[in-house]
Formats: C-alpha cells, structure tokens, sequence
C-alpha cells in the first residue's frame, strides 16, 4: 500500500489530479483505483472530485487483476419484484453485490447480466448498482435497468427518500423498548478494515430501532437506517453494547458468553433488510417491497422462541407486500418517462 501526505502544494486540488502528480499511473488507472475504493483518504473512500485538505493522509491499495468489464454467470436469484425499469432481488447471506479486487466472480451483477441477456456489462463493473448490502447481510436489493432509472434511483438515496428496514436479532436485552442512536461514524483509528464512532474523520449517522421480542439474552429489532454510512447498523449497535448476534466484526467474545448456543454458534451477522419504500421513477407511484427471510434467519427467530404474539402485534415484518410475481410493462417514451 502507498501512502502520501497532502503539502501545501496539493491542498484544495481533486483527488484524482493530485494523484496523477503523486504517482506515476495513468489518468485511466488513478480512475479505476478511486472507482473501486482502493484509495482511502484520513481513512475514508473519497470521489474523485474531492478537494484535499492540508495533512490529509491518501492511501492507495493496489488493484490486483483488474478487468474491463462483468461477465454473466448463471447463478440462481430470487425475483421479488421486476418491471422493464428495475428489479428487486432477495440478495442471500454470502454474495457479494458487485465485482472488486478479491472476488471478480459469483456476485450480484455477474448473475444479473446472465439473467438479463446481457453480454457483459456496459462499461462499468457495477452496471445497476444504486445502494449495497454487506456479503453476510440478506434482504432486498434494488437494481435499475438502464442508466437513467439508475441516476434517479440513486438521487433519491442522496436525499433520503428511500425508506429501508431491517430486521436483526442482538445480543442483550433493552430497558427502553425504541430510540435512536445518532453517533457519527468514520473509519477505525487501527483496523482499516473497519468502522468506529471514535474515528478522527466521521460523518454524521442515525439508525433508529424497535425492539419487537426479547427472549434468551436476546433481543428481536426492527431498524430504521437515517443516513446509508458503511456498516452502519453493525457499528451503532456495537457501540450501545447490542452487537448483532453473529457478527464477528463487531462484536466480542465476552459478549458471547450468556446465549445459548443457537446465538453463539449463528455463522454470520443476523441481519437482513426486510423492506424497501421508494418512489418508482418512472411512474412516480410509491412502491413497496419485502423480502421473507432467508432459511437461517428465520430457524434462528423461532429456535430463540421470540414471542409471537409480540411479533404480531408490533408489525415483525412491515404490513405492505408485493405479489412477486407482478409485473409491469411499460414503454419507454418519453412521455412517460419525465
């Protein structure tokens, strides 16, 4: 990994002019390590057109077998919902949503373009690609059909009129049973690989959470995500002292000791996104959709024996669902898409 300090010289440039003049790479190839998020800077993965700031520490990580674009894979997807702008897919615990230096192969966009025909991706490795989900974090994952769904989906992200819940099982029990956690977040001041509400450089966070059940020094929640920060939930939670079960980022063994072994023992983070609200762009009619939870989720739920009357009661998953196998056709004129 290289490393540079920004100077005098540098400070109110782009990242990716000061990088051209701090290195020796190409301008295409100082693109694709910022497009792929080998450059952190104060620990924190920047654009392009960021402005540098005197002291600022860049650090570039190389790209290893790079490639021009995605290829199909056939690999099996659940289809929650789907039009000729968008998809909705139940992404599974353990799949990468899109190819990156360590894994180029068996993600979410490599099965997308065998499932829409496509050859290859156009010119990008993220073709579709709005928000992401952690590999271990299950649920619904929108993806856009072609670039200008893409570009409205994703401005509605930036303005925070996408409503996403989550569901989780957490270690320990909660005396008040909703709040919420506005704690900023930024990147571990040691471990790169993570992040922390003790980083030098943070950004503003808030998650909001209900507890639904509690049972077996556990505790049922739906999350409500304010802000869209890199494993935001996963460190809010750790940081009141409620690690997700399973998480082995996140949490620590000391926390471990009082589950049974169905907490102890679950192999990934027990979190999954469990519904989505938006506003479709191209319709503009609001549009809402759930994702069931996956086989392991749900054993873990009832093994823990959460009650289900609570569960009813306080709405376990939301109450609007869409008929999977409900499509829309629509023609793109322009006097439908405005």
């Amino acid at each position: 990994m290289s490393q540079f300090i920004v100077s005098p010289g540098l400070v109110g440039q782009r990242l990716d002019r000061a990088l051209a003049k701090l290195t020796a790479a190409t301008r295409s190839h100082i693109k694709m390590l910022i497009e792929h998020e080998c450059v952190h800077v104060a620990g924190v993965v920047q654009k392009a057109g960021y402005a540098l700031r005197l002291g600022d520490v860049i650090e570039i990580a190389p790209l290893v077998e790079p490639l021009a674009a995605a290829v199909p894979q056939k690999i099996a997807l659940e289809i929650l919902y789907e039009d000729d702008f968008l998809a909705a897919i139940n992404k599974p615990a353990g799949m990468v949503v899109h190819p990156a230096p360590g894994q180029w192969q068996g993600t979410v966009v490599n099965a997308l373009l065998a499932y829409w025909g496509w050859q290859e991706s156009p010119a990008s490795l993220r073709p579709g690609i709005v928000h992401r989900l952690d590999k271990d974090t299950s649920g619904v994952l929108l993806v856009a059909k072609d670039h200008q769904t893409q570009e409205r989906l994703a401005a509605q992200f930036k303005e925070r009129r996408i409503h996403k819940e989550y569901v989780a099982v957490v270690v320990g029990r909660f005396s008040a049973l909703q709040g919420e956690i506005a704690l900023p977040i930024g990147r571990h001041p040691s471990d790169r690989k993570k992040m922390s509400v003790h980083a030098r450089h943070s950004r503003a966070a808030v998650s909001r959470y209900q507890v639904i059940s509690q049972a077996q020094a556990m505790s049922l929640l739906r999350l409500f995500p304010e802000t869209g920060r890199t494993h935001q939930l996963r460190v809010h939670l750790a940081a009141i002292g409620h690690p997700i079960v399973g998480d082995a980022v996140y949490g620590t063994r000391a926390m471990l000791r009082d589950l049974p072994p169905e907490g102890r023992e679950f192999p990934r983070q027990a979190l999954h996104a469990a519904a989505i609200e938006f506003c479709h762009p191209a319709t503009q009619h609001p549009l809402a959709i759930v994702a069931p939870y996956p086989a392991d989720l749900a054993r873990l739920i009832e093994t823990l024996q959460f009650d289900k009357e609570e569960r009813k009661e306080k709405g376990e998953l939301p109450s609007f669902v869409i008929d999977r196998k409900k499509k829309i056709q629509y023609s793109k004129t322009k006097s439908q898409i405005t």
